[in-house]
């Protein structure tokens, strides 16, 4: 076969052997979908969060996007029917589903990943542990999606047990990642509070705007009302659509406030209680795409983000704060004016993140030393008859959930019960082990945030 015929031959066969590939590489390269990657795929969050992911509405319907589920090796099986039913869908921007199981391959082309929480809280014995815990996932994760992720990933985070810890902690261990495209969700609790004014004021929650969470999402914040506003709300007057009434000009049931609304809010912890995911998965879809499309125009969104001072806040801690997204970022509303005792609460609530962080890099060994922990992170921030000064000012404890409502000079709020030293199940896990980020012997409890 080595005739100069064969020779010819051979060599025109594999001029149009190479032509071929080449096409089809150009014709693969037109091809270039979105990569969504959710880990604890096998949560009842993701479930409901995968049909709005691929109904075309976040990204747009000339978007495709491949998602990609990963989770433990002992949750194949129920990945396996998860990428059925997403297939069954037959989206028509869905141009790939894919299980994965082995963290080697993890985040592998990423354009967004949706870390769901990775903590079993029943299995924790302590609020240190917890806090190793989350470290060293993300010690194992920022490594992963520096190495494999697309340098303008977007990563949110969405949990239960120390989320804004685990954001800060990913931007740690993954340095070359942008730091403003890792963010923490906020918006479930903001929701819920606008859900019981809407209840309370018989209205539609939509119309409910600037509702504001302050500090740590999954801990101690504070929910701002001062500038709330209504629109559409039915009373005796009314004006165009672009016509509000401030919420505080509108609600005078201060025992309400103080005491039903602030109590209600700091027990619900929807993901627990009364909710297997929908209301999650909704905010979670809601973030990307006010991300990917803008928010609201003039309407403030909350937003776990990295602190550069703004507010008079600390640096270099993940917290809830006022933002707008606009052009595919966010930026803060650092226009927004608060009032001095606002301002004194919201460094108190700092004091927590920053004693996470201490000891999440081994700076401290405990994260409540004594009965009144929390004051120890904050001697640097402001002198101790200072912090209970603004505290009984506030009428707000540093832990739990919070409400501040100002008018007229004068702030109204309430004291929710416990505090996080005494280690009780609003604030940090039960007793138990703690179990490895991968591990097939335990099973998935319903997805949900810690009690604030």
């Amino acid at each position: 076969m080595m005739t100069e015929e064969m020779l010819i031959i051979a060599k025109e066969n594999l001029q149009t052997h190479t032509e071929t590939e080449t096409e089809e590489e150009e014709l693969k390269s037109l091809i270039n979908p979105l990569h969504i990657w959710i880990n604890r795929a096998s949560a009842h969050i993701c479930y409901h969060l995968i049909p709005l992911l691929t109904n075309g509405e976040i990204f747009g319907m000339e978007t495709e996007i491949s998602l990609h589920l990963l989770d433990r090796k002992s949750c194949k099986e129920l990945l396996e029917a998860t990428v059925m039913e997403t297939q069954d869908l037959a989206s028509p921007v869905l141009r790939s589903v894919s299980l994965h199981i082995e963290l080697d391959e993890a985040f592998f082309e990423a354009d967004v990943i949706i870390l769901l929480d990775d903590i079993l809280q029943e299995t924790i014995p302590s609020v240190e542990d917890c806090i190793h815990q989350v470290t060293n996932q993300c010690e194992i994760y920022g490594p992963l999606i520096e190495k494999n992720a697309k340098s303008s990933v977007k990563v949110v985070v969405m949990g239960k047990t120390f989320a804004n810890l685990k954001a800060l902690m990913l931007m740690t261990h993954a340095p070359s990642i942008n730091p403003q495209n890792i963010v923490t969700v906020t918006m479930l609790l903001e929701s819920e509070a606008k859900a019981m004014l809407a209840r309370k004021l018989h209205m539609h929650p939509a119309g409910i705007k600037n509702l504001l969470v302050w500090g740590n999402v999954s801990g101690s914040s504070f929910i701002d009302l001062s500038k709330t506003e209504l629109y559409s709300y039915d009373s005796a007057i009314w004006g165009p659509p672009s016509f509000f009434r401030p919420l505080l000009d509108v609600l005078f049931d201060s025992e309400w406030m103080r005491s039903e609304f602030v109590v209600a809010l700091s027990s619900l912890s929807s993901w627990e209680i009364h909710c297997v995911g929908m209301a999650p998965a909704h905010t979670i879809a809601t973030v990307l795409r006010y991300w990917y499309q803008d928010s609201p125009p003039g309407e403030m969104v909350s937003l776990g983000v990295i602190s550069e001072g703004q507010f008079g806040l600390p640096e270099g801690i993940v917290y809830s704060m006022p933002v707008r997204f606009q052009n595919g970022s966010w930026e803060i509303f650092t226009e927004l004016e608060i009032s001095e005792k606002t301002q004194e609460y919201l460094q108190i609530l700092a004091c927590d993140l920053i004693r996470e962080k201490q000891v999440a890099l081994g700076e401290v060994a405990e994260m409540y030393p004594q009965r009144r922990g929390t004051r120890v992170a904050c001697n640097y921030l402001m002198e101790e008859d200072q912090v209970f000064q603004a505290e009984q000012d506030l009428g707000i404890s540093t832990s739990g959930q919070g409400v501040a409502l100002e008018k007229d000079g004068a702030t109204i709020g309430e004291e929710t019960e416990g505090f996080p030293n005494e280690l009780n199940e609003s604030k940090s896990p039960e007793e138990g082990n703690i179990e490895e980020l991968i591990d097939g012997n335990v099973e998935e409890p319903i997805d949900g945030r810690r009690s604030s």
